[in-house]
């Protein structure tokens, strides 16, 4: 619902929704082509719509209120969950955990990134679309790091070999930077760290050096760590933590940028969260 006389200012619809929390922005995109959308009583039919707020914005009769400020949570996600909000085959997902494990006034929070069904550790959620998005681009250079457990044989010459990215099946995955832990027999733990998350990256790699992956463990998202945070259990971030996350995002135009930032925080950002 654009006018052609309509002063190109502000941010599109879909992204200020996304980032009120109502839903992300592919999300909030087919909202609107359902027509779920409404500016006063003019249906929005296009997501490009420039807005300089939400004033008078509805979606699906309920007036949109301002966006409160962005919150992040860190959740200890067990395996044996899926990362959405319902699976068609009825598996168990991380918001039958999450009941419990937030607090009651956490509203509505949305994943960061994904973790997968049989893969444990640190699961960021927020209320905020454009910081989820932020930190899901591959181009912001946010490194995860895991821990796997593996069976095999493995040196650590062959890790570094993924430290300029491989391709595997026509898929070409980034830097990786791998790293053996310790071995018992032809049992590894390797710790590894990425900054693109392609879909079950880790075990795809792992698995092209003739591993056998039993267990995955995200340790780190950014400067945000797992450290001793109980299975199944959640913690919110620290806001000033998460305002300070959020300015290396914004003034981080390399992936050297924001890392720097990630460092300097490292080792506390739990620890002081914690309630």
């Amino acid at each position: 619902m654009t006018k052609p006389d309509a002063p190109r200012e502000g941010d599109r619809i879909a992204k200020l929704l996304a980032r009120a929390g109502i839903a992300s922005r592919r999300e909030v995109e087919r909202m609107i082509a359902e027509g779920r959308v409404k500016i006063g009583e003019e249906v929005v039919t296009t997501p490009a719509t420039l807005l300089t707020s939400l004033k008078g914005v509805s979606v699906d009769g309920k007036p949109v209120k301002a966006p409160d400020p962005a919150r992040l949570f860190a959740f200890h996600k067990p395996a044996g969950l899926i990362t959405a909000e319902r699976d068609p085959a009825g598996r168990p997902t991380i918001y039958n955990a999450l009941r419990n494990a937030l607090p009651k006034d956490a509203g509505r929070v949305m994943p960061v990134g994904r973790l997968d069904f049989n893969t444990e550790g640190l699961l960021l959620l927020t209320n905020d679309g454009g910081l989820k998005r932020a930190m899901e681009l591959p181009s912001s250079g946010i490194p995860r790091t895991y821990r796997a457990r593996t069976f095999g044989d493995v040196t650590q010459d062959q890790l570094e070999g993924l430290i300029e990215g491989v391709e595997i099946d026509g898929i070409r995955y980034g830097r990786i930077d791998a790293n053996l832990e310790r071995s018992t027999g032809r049992n590894r733990w390797i710790e590894v760290t990425i900054t693109e998350g392609k879909n079950r990256e880790v075990r795809r790699v792992l698995e092209h050096l003739g591993l056998e992956v039993s267990r995955l463990i995200r340790t780190a998202y950014g400067p945000f760590e797992l450290l001793d945070l109980p299975r199944g259990a959640a913690v919110e971030i620290r806001p000033q933590d998460v305002e300070r996350f959020m300015g290396s995002l914004k003034l981080g135009a390399s992936s050297s940028a924001p890392r720097q930032g990630h460092e300097h925080a490292r080792n506390r950002v739990l620890r002081k969260g914690r309630k």
